[in-house]
């Protein structure tokens, strides 16, 4: 295996692992807030319609993205509804909007699946893209990829170095005790889901847009059930997340290079790598139960009634 063979996988890795990353950090930022919602497959499946179908009838693939961001914006606020106003159960509603998400984006995007676009394409950033072994990694991606750099860096300021970011972690941990400070809480917790929403919408438009710029069911194959593992994984912290979602996307792409190897392994066999991977990840992560207690949001999954808190 030589170095350019490496680099390749790294390469890979990269572009696999960034939907993961997108989407996960926008699902810890709402687990931060205390909200747990399981519904990113269908939100990230109706951003992968979403962004397709706007790209392909308009032409731009900027407004593609805005559609899939919005798209998925608007899943997480009939979440917010639901869950922060109407008081239903977290796991529950996040459960059947991932089954509504799947159908719907099914059938609105039936007349578009086999039709393919022209998705975003590698910007080689001068001088850096130059740099031996690691140039070709780190800048030589489509815009997208960028963009992911750019959200974490701005996700972990906000979250770690602001007032904001404090709030959604006082809110996460005691949501009474912020109440009473005068924080308002369902304000809050909506702000966060949408913001959750509209990575699941980004995360599903660079699926349609830019690593498979076609539209197809199901496209996403799981990767918003992995993403909700990968923040347990991280234990809710940023940087984890981000070399968490690299690692699950090399194990993506691990059944690839081992047949590239020669490896006479059932291709199907292989593909189940990453949701093996997962398995084992939420094993042994569930073997420290005292560790993961100390990590896991207070108020995580808990509903919160300001009327009866006032």
């Amino acid at each position: 295996m030589d170095i350019l063979f490496i680099q390749q996988i790294l390469i890979a890795a990269l572009k696999t692992g960034t939907p993961l990353l997108l989407i996960a950090l926008g699902e810890l930022v709402c687990e931060k807030s205390g909200v747990l919602n399981l519904g990113q497959e269908g939100m990230m499946l109706m951003g992968a319609m979403a962004g397709f179908a706007g790209t392909y009838f308009s032409g731009s693939l900027a407004l593609g993205l805005l559609i899939a961001m919005f798209a998925g914006t608007m899943m997480a606020l009939l979440f917010a509804i639901l869950t922060q106003t109407l008081n239903t159960n977290q796991v529950a509603t996040g459960l059947a909007l991932t089954i509504f998400g799947t159908g719907l984006s099914a059938f609105l995007g039936s007349q578009l699946v086999g039709n393919t676009i022209e998705g975003f394409q590698e910007i080689a950033i001068p001088g850096l893209s130059q740099i031996p072994f690691i140039g070709p990694i780190l800048f030589q991606h489509d815009l997208l990829v960028y963009l992911s750099f750019m959200i974490v860096g701005l996700t972990w300021w906000v979250m770690h170095r602001t007032r904001l970011g404090l709030t959604i972690r006082a809110v996460g941990e005691n949501p009474h005790a912020a109440n009473a400070l005068g924080i308002h809480v369902i304000r809050l917790r909506y702000g966060v889901i949408a913001f959750g929403g509209a990575m699941a919408g980004l995360a599903g438009a660079y699926m349609s847009l830019a690593y498979t710029p076609m539209w197809m069911e199901n496209m996403t194959a799981g990767r918003g059930w992995i993403a909700l593992a990968l923040v347990v994984f991280a234990s809710w912290r940023i940087g984890y997340l981000m070399l968490g979602a690299y690692l699950f996307g090399c194990s993506s792409i691990m059944h690839l290079v081992m047949q590239g190897l020669g490896i006479d392994i059932s291709p199907n066999l292989l593909a189940m790598i990453p949701y093996l991977a997962t398995v084992i990840v939420m094993v042994l992560i569930s073997s420290d139960a005292l560790r993961q207690k100390l990590a896991t949001p207070m108020s995580l999954g808990k509903p919160f009634d300001p009327k009866l808190h006032s």
